[in-house]
């Protein structure tokens, strides 16, 4: 017998944004079955749902990363993808890369390359993540509410640093996934 999904699946928590705020939620394929608010997929559902995620690299194959904000409620301070972030319900995941990388870096002028697309699972929620990459030289500005600052790494060091507690670990299971993906674009 198959599972039928409600237009809904969770209410809507009162006041905070991430309880007004609507995600898709998806079968692995990316094919979207319902919708749930950011606070109920975030809390220990298990809905998958779609987040975007961009790595920047240059010419001299260093990859930007974002250093989260110490306001964040997960991870603050640690070193991440440069830009990552939610699908919206009703919001094609270019709409949300764009929307991302401008949010957090004033970032709007890069051509996306898809790089693949992956389930990531932490003790409280199931990401679909898709992973894309712009190749430049580009002036990146992070916006200091959600990104604290950005740096350049050079693969080495940033290698060096799983581990240690400095970079996510989503990242660190993320990186050598992608790191011949990302090599070859340049």
């Amino acid at each position: 017998m198959d599972l039928v999904y409600p237009v809904s699946v969770a209410p809507l928590a009162s006041g905070s944004k991430a309880g007004r705020e609507m995600l898709p939620i998806v079968e692995p394929t990316g094919t979207v079955i319902a919708r749930a608010s950011r606070s109920w997929v975030h809390h220990g559902s298990k809905l998958l749902h779609p987040v975007v995620h961009l790595h920047i690299i240059d010419r001299y194959s260093r990859i930007y990363l974002q250093r989260r904000s110490a306001s964040k409620s997960l991870l603050p301070l640690y070193w991440d993808t440069a830009v990552g972030g939610h699908v919206n319900y009703g919001e094609y995941l270019r709409e949300a890369l764009f929307r991302e990388a401008g949010e957090e870096l004033g970032f709007y002028d890069f051509n996306p390359l898809p790089i693949r697309s992956y389930v990531f699972e932490s003790n409280t929620e199931r990401e679909l993540v898709n992973v894309f990459a712009a190749v430049g030289n580009f002036e990146l500005k992070p916006d200091g509410d959600e990104v604290a600052e950005g740096k350049w790494w050079d693969i080495p060091t940033l290698e060096a640093s799983f581990g240690k507690n400095i970079i996510t670990p989503n990242f660190e299971q993320e990186f050598p996934m992608i790191k011949e993906s990302l090599l070859s674009l340049l």
